[in-house]
């Protein structure tokens, strides 16, 4: 398995098709090429590689000094529950240092939670002092 983070100027249209589609994320593949504009306009991607498969990845949006958002992360099924999105998330995450706000907005079913929560994540009504997010999905 090789991981890898940087731009995802390589990455094409068929892989991410593929990768988002495996985890059932159609939302992202009704439009293949807003997804390809998509993840090659992210800050830093990360990727795993098994041979020629695309297993997982992970993304963020920055401005690589106050703040980072997670946007996805996203690991095959067949790969899931390897360490392989911990380890996506571990180095990409690692490569913004010491900013401060690192955000993320996901599902909200109980592995999730623990998952997030194991890499250090907090909820913002668990916060303290207490967080507000806020959301409007279109």
């Amino acid at each position: 398995m090789e991981i890898s983070t940087g731009e995802a100027t390589t990455l094409g249209r068929e892989e991410l098709v593929d990768l988002y589609s495996a985890v059932g994320w159609s939302a992202y593949t009704r439009d293949p090429d807003a997804l390809l504009r998509a993840v090659r306009g992210s800050h830093r991607v990360g990727v795993a590689w098994d041979g020629e498969q695309l297993v997982g990845l992970a993304r963020t949006i920055s401005d690589g000094v106050t703040v980072v958002y997670l946007q996805d992360v996203l690991v095959r099924p067949s790969h899931q529950r390897t360490g392989l999105g911990r380890e996506l998330l571990t180095q990409l995450l690692g490569s913004y240092g010491d900013i401060r706000q690192q955000v993320l907005l996901t599902d909200d079913r109980p592995e999730q939670r623990a998952f997030y929560t194991s890499l250090g994540f907090v909820e913002t009504h668990d916060h303290d002092p207490g967080l507000r997010a806020f959301v409007r999905l279109r």
